[in-house]
């Protein structure tokens, strides 16, 4: 039976990574994470990524190590959690590992190192991060590397760098859109031809146990869920789910959007109050944000679930069953 520490493990991919694993007996799971796991409550443990003293009492010798703690929202203050969480949380993981001579360790990082990156780019992209959150996940990467560098022949390295992750319990950019759309009344900033890559979380997490035995050495993914698609063919898939004939639809060109999310950013700052639009989610909502993979070329993975069925099981737990024969085929 292999041993299995998942940090951050309460969280949206880590509950589904645990579903996963438990449905087969030769997995031992354990939660480490500031907030109580409801999938598995029986093998949760307290632990901060911050506080190293919490992972050296909580980690046991296990097989593997999946750190999926992280702060990733555009608007954390104060903006030093980016690199307490996800720098130091790393170096603390990382000395937990020698101390207890753990030698495989799973990074979820992030697309984000890209930056807004040229389409179709793959993991030989440069590295362009635009934001604290890319750049914390790239300086976490090279903190991964200096541990596996120490032990290349014993230690096993994989980072797996997800797109926009959706799917049920999420409430990310794509839930966001899903339920503005399912109010009837529906604002597109930009054209709607910018093309988005999308992973679906049960996808993501059966790509983290596919890697589990990994052998030594570094192992680097990103991971897309394929077809991508244009903002434009997205809503129009949800859209079809909630079979909308009329809809209150307000097209806003780019620039008059960016200029009014410069103007709330301003008065945020001003008045300490955060707003659901900002400067930096007009960029990432209108800007082309694809991705290639090498995964289907150097792996035997197969996705358990189609792009399609994963935002169509995304729709019916969060706003209720459908006809699926309305949905069209994005």
């Amino acid at each position: 039976m292999s041993r299995i520490t998942i940090i951050g493990g309460s969280g949206f991919i880590g509950s589904h990574l645990c579903h996963l694993l438990l449905k087969e007996k030769e997995y031992e799971v354990v939660v480490l994470d500031k907030k109580p796991s409801s999938v598995l409550p029986y093998g949760y443990r307290y632990a901060d990524v911050c506080d190293i003293n919490t992972l050296l009492k909580e980690i046991d010798t296990c097989d593997a190590i999946v750190n999926l703690a992280a702060e990733h929202r555009d608007d954390v203050t104060p903006r030093s959690l980016y690199d307490e969480v996800n720098v130091q949380g790393a170096k603390n993981i990382v000395q937990v590992c020698k101390e207890k001579k753990i030698e495989r360790i799973l990074f979820i990082s992030s697309v984000a190192v890209y930056g807004f990156a040229p389409k179709g780019t793959d993991e030989s992209g440069a590295i362009n991060y635009f934001n604290d959150y890319g750049r914390t996940k790239w300086e976490a990467e090279k903190v991964y590397r200096e541990w596996l560098n120490e032990d290349p022949v014993s230690r096993s390295l994989t980072i797996i760098r997800p797109t926009v992750v959706f799917g049920e319990g999420n409430r990310g950019n794509v839930y966001s859109l899903m339920k503005q759309i399912a109010s009837g009344c529906f604002v597109m900033i930009g054209n709607g031809n910018n093309i988005k890559s999308l992973a679906y979380v049960e996808n993501v997490a059966a790509f983290i146990k596919y890697c589990l035995n990994n052998p030594p050495g570094e192992h680097l993914y990103n991971y897309v869920d394929k077809p991508d698609l244009t903002m434009n063919e997205l809503v129009r898939f949800i859209k079809s789910y909630f079979n909308q004939k009329k809809q209150f639809y307000v097209h806003v060109p780019y620039w008059m959007g960016y200029f009014i999310a410069i103007l709330l950013d301003s008065l945020s700052y001003l008045t300490k109050k955060k707003y659901p639009l900002s400067r930096i989610r007009i960029e990432k909502f209108c800007k082309d944000t694809q991705f290639n993979t090498s995964i289907s070329l150097t792996t035997s993975f197969i996705c358990p679930v189609s792009l399609e069925e994963g935002l169509y099981r995304t729709l019916c737990s969060e706003f209720g069953i459908s006809n699926k024969n309305l949905c069209e085929t994005p």
